[in-house]
């Protein structure tokens, strides 16, 4: 006799007596490999056994993943501490993979930066954050998730999850956006911006009326940014 597999399947379903399931919990400890090229630049004045310097974690945008590091110092931090031999920080500029995002290297960074402050001489009260588009939801997220590890933050062009903003309502956030930009809307910094004054962050937001996705070029030209980074640190 030919039986279906409907019929065979109604057939089980209507013989089962039940089965029994355990609860159960794995727990083990994995271990993943980070690895990120990155460009370093140290001041003028750094010294080694002196007076430890201040940092900034810069995070690129998503045209310049890859692997040609050099593609990371077409804007931001590292095109300024390229083009200025007084660049006070400790710039670390790191390269994302062109098959990942910063919020997916999150780990990465951590280990990167860690890594930095331990083989160099860094003003660990004086570890500030920025970055642009990609970048600029990187630096959201990274600050969201060490919010005790930044002195101030800079994301530029970005957004994020304002529902866990408040995580940083203690860290100085001056957050910018181009009121023009097509490419990542300027309210989702606004959301962000708005998210952090209602749990009462320390936050202030510039809306460039002409600027499109590229806010990033004025901002990052701005003597006033650097000095506001310097002006915090962290524990203040």
């Amino acid at each position: 006799m030919h039986v279906t597999s409907a019929a065979l399947l109604a057939r089980l379903l209507s013989t089962a007596t039940g089965g029994v399931q355990e609860a159960r919990v794995f727990e083990g400890e994995i271990t993943k490999i980070a690895r990120l090229e990155y460009l370093l630049h140290l001041p003028a004045d750094y010294d080694a056994d002196g007076d430890p310097s201040p940092l900034i974690l810069f995070l690129h945008g998503a045209g310049e993943r890859g692997d040609d590091i050099e593609k990371v110092k077409v804007h931001g931090i590292p095109k300024i501490a390229e083009a200025q031999d007084d660049f006070p920080f400790i710039a670390v500029s790191p390269q994302c993979s062109a098959r990942s995002w910063w919020t997916g290297e999150l780990e990465a960074l951590e280990a990167l930066l860690a890594e930095v402050v331990e083989t160099h001489n860094v003003d660990e009260s004086r570890i500030y954050l920025t970055g642009l588009s990609m970048g600029g939801f990187g630096s959201w997220a990274l600050a969201i998730r060490n919010p005790d590890l930044f002195a101030a933050v800079a994301p530029v062009c970005g957004g994020g999850n304002a529902k866990t903003v408040a995580a940083i309502e203690g860290v100085p956030v001056w957050n910018f956006h181009g009121a023009k930009d097509t490419v990542v809307p300027p309210e989702q910094s606004q959301a962000m911006v708005d998210a952090l004054e209602a749990a009462g962050g320390d936050v202030q937001y510039t809306l460039y009326p002409e600027a499109n996705h590229d806010s990033w070029t004025v901002t990052y030209d701005n003597p006033e940014l650097y000095a506001w980074f310097l002006s915090h640190r962290s524990g203040d």
